[in-house]
């Protein structure tokens, strides 16, 4: 089990851009896929991107595809998100999360999950 902490998240204008971090701890980070989701209030957890465990594989969600890049430092346990161009209706919750032996989109396939960070987009 991984235990994941998420930091970065903040407010920010339209078109400006944030990088979002994770790290992890407690077991072999780089035995794990990592993905990044969202929800809005009100709205379903969105699956924003996948990376997987060599960082070699990385799939991005319709939306953030150009404009969000992740990335991860297995030396480091962490994971990052770069976003660019950042829209109002980006502005969300975004958690990290874990899966091990998978690479998914897929919320229920991802078993350890951060606390969240607050990412406001204004307008």
């Amino acid at each position: 089990q991984v235990q994941l902490v998420e930091s970065g998240g903040g407010l920010v204008q339209a078109g400006g851009s944030l990088r979002l971090s994770c790290v992890a701890s407690g077991d072999t980070f780089s035995s794990y896929t990592m993905g990044w989701f969202r929800q809005a209030p009100g709205k379903e957890r969105e699956f924003v991107t996948a990376i997987s465990s060599s960082g070699g594989r990385i799939y991005y969600g319709d939306s953030m595809k150009g404009r969000f890049t992740a990335s991860r430092d297995n030396t480091k346990s962490t994971v990052y998100l770069h976003m660019n161009s950042l829209k109002p209706e980006d502005t969300a919750v975004y958690y990290c999360a874990a899966a091990l032996k998978t690479f998914s989109t897929e919320t229920y396939d991802y078993t350890n999950w951060g606390q969240g960070t607050q990412v406001t987009v204004s307008s």
